[in-house]
């Protein structure tokens, strides 16, 4: 965003936007049926409150989720986290 872009445009860069750049658009960019359930669960709304953004309470990859506390604590002092 801050580039110009609006919350929702950012998003769509962020996610659709790539996939269509790698030509994947079949299986990954947007929440539907039959692609790969890669996500993020956000506490909040990121489009009218931007920082909300940063409130990941879950996150799913190829559909198993996991609890993003317990991530990042799993990799701190690892990834540049303190």
């Amino acid at each position: 965003m801050e580039g110009g872009f609006t919350p929702v445009e950012a998003i769509r860069i962020a996610t659709l936007n790539g996939a269509e750049q790698l030509g994947l658009t079949g299986s990954i960019g947007s929440v539907t049926k039959g692609k790969q359930a890669d996500l993020v669960v956000i506490e909040g709304n990121p489009v009218t409150r931007t920082a909300d953004v940063e409130k990941v309470k879950l996150v799913f990859k190829e559909g198993v989720g996991f609890d993003s506390a317990k991530l990042v604590e799993s990799v701190r002092g690892h990834v540049g986290l303190h």
